[in-house]
């Protein structure tokens, strides 16, 4: 049962490593870090953050006319 479990296991362990080096490969980036402000200079991104800032100031109005 032990041998089993344990081969097992050196079988996932494998399988994830073969995983993880595919991924990393077919992305040729590390991790999620590196892609931060690949947008900002983009009219579209900036047009997509002023409308999320004026929909955030909007709910904050809303709240305030809610507690009066």
């Amino acid at each position: 049962m032990t041998d089993n479990l344990e081969s097992r296991l050196s079988s996932l362990e494998q399988q994830v490593k073969e995983i993880l080096g595919k991924l990393k490969s077919a992305t040729g980036k590390k991790d999620w870090s590196q892609s931060l402000g690949m947008f900002n200079d983009r009219p579209e991104m900036k047009r997509i953050d002023e409308a999320g800032r004026r929909i955030r100031k909007s709910d904050r109005l809303k709240r305030v006319d809610d507690r009066s």
